[in-house]
């Protein structure tokens, strides 16, 4: 049957979208479903403040009335104003939320999609990057046969063929390393991180919950200046720093966060979150009937969990030189005694890391942490 593209706008028909998507999630192996609330809250451009700074459609397929499969066609414009060299830069457009029940209408959407970018002027496109680069970037293509930590994406192994079949390319590789908390450093790094802690000049503390916004808006600034090279960077605005501090506090808890001060001067964060995809496997993602309480217990202690380390920084100055890698060290190992003193926690993952990010990938190594999984963002001219 032909396959008809239409745009998802209304509450009901952005519904639809994300329930979709679930579907998909549900039938994928290793696979965990979202929270559908929040899955709802991203798509929605009165509560995302993503939408404040981004052009957005959203697209549905359907044969036979049945819906099989659906895309994001979005324009970031504060990538717009990047330098072309860090991947953005003018003309780049992105789709996301990248489902499809087969290759046909994988096509089909893709081609929609471009379709939508190149008549609001673009002349490339960026993805799956669903929606913003700090949400889940990149397509699965080594790793399934694992089920993903917080925030991070998971996908059929087919959809890169048929990405690849449309006319894409590799732009970017995005890494994650899998590390044993409770092997200890070798006697090298132990040596280095030792060094740093009778430095009088370093100064390593935990977050203050009770402060928990201001403690954000430094970690972000640190972040901003930290990344501000990187391929594919797109600052936080103060709405989007607002809306991260209010989603990530249930999950932070202050053993598992770091702030370095320099002669008291925050110069380097780590943060790392309990992995929520355990319970929301368990509960399927639904908050009722039951689901709401299993969570609400496991977030206020979360025993047993993997970590995931979503972002570390050290600021941009201090970058290239050995005080950058012992301050990571530093952060690294304070989190993972504490991590298993306070949560037996044996797992924890470090990433996403771009592949030609070489300072971070020789730290991982240091470390004794391997890739588990690697994600691709595709090209391609319009």
């Amino acid at each position: 049957m032909q396959i008809v593209i239409a745009p998802a706008k209304s509450k009901k028909e952005r519904a639809a979208f994300v329930d979709l998507g679930r579907k998909f999630a549900a039938a994928t192996p290793h696979s965990v479903p979202q929270l559908r609330s929040e899955m709802l809250e991203l798509v929605d451009p009165a509560k995302n403040p993503f939408f404040e700074h981004a052009r957005v459609q959203l697209l549905m397929a359907f044969r036979g009335g049945k819906p099989v499969g659906r895309i994001s066609a979005h324009i970031d414009e504060l990538a717009l104003e990047l330098p072309a060299e860090q991947g953005m830069g003018r003309g780049t457009g992105m789709f996301g939320y990248f489902d499809a029940e087969d290759e046909q209408t994988g096509h089909a959407l893709l081609s929609a999609a471009e379709d939508w970018l190149r008549a609001q002027g673009m002349t490339h496109v960026l993805g799956p990057i669903s929606l913003s680069i700090w949400e889940e970037p990149g397509l699965l293509t080594f790793g399934h046969d694992h089920s993903p930590l917080i925030m991070m994406g998971h996908h059929p192994a087919h959809y890169q063929g048929w990405i690849e079949s449309a006319g894409y390319s590799e732009a970017k590789k995005l890494l994650t390393y899998d590390l044993d908390v409770e092997v200890d450093f070798s006697p090298l790094i132990r040596r280095i991180v030792k060094s740093g802690q009778n430095n009088d000049r370093i100064h390593l503390r935990s977050a203050d919950k009770k402060n928990f916004e201001d403690e954000v808006r430094i970690i972000l600034h640190i972040l901003n200046d930290a990344w501000s090279d990187n391929w594919g960077f797109i600052p936080f605005t103060e709405r989007e720093i607002s809306y991260a501090a209010k989603k990530l506090k249930p999950l932070v808890h202050p053993e598992l966060v770091r702030i370095m001060e320099l002669d008291g001067r925050p110069v380097a964060f780590m943060i790392a979150l309990p992995d929520v995809n355990r319970v929301l496997s368990q509960i399927r993602g639904k908050m009722l009937p039951f689901g709401w309480l299993k969570l609400l217990r496991w977030s206020r202690n979360p025993i047993g969990s993997d970590m995931r380390v979503p972002l570390m920084g050290v600021l941009k100055e201090f970058h290239n030189s050995r005080l950058a890698s012992q301050l990571a060290f530093m952060m690294i190992d304070a989190v993972r005694q504490d991590a298993r003193a306070a949560f037996d926690t044996k797992r924890a993952e470090i990433g996403w890391i771009l592949d030609d990010n070489q300072g971070m990938i020789a730290i991982a190594d240091a470390i004794g942490s391997k890739v588990n999984r690697e994600y691709v963002i595709f090209r391609k001219d319009l």
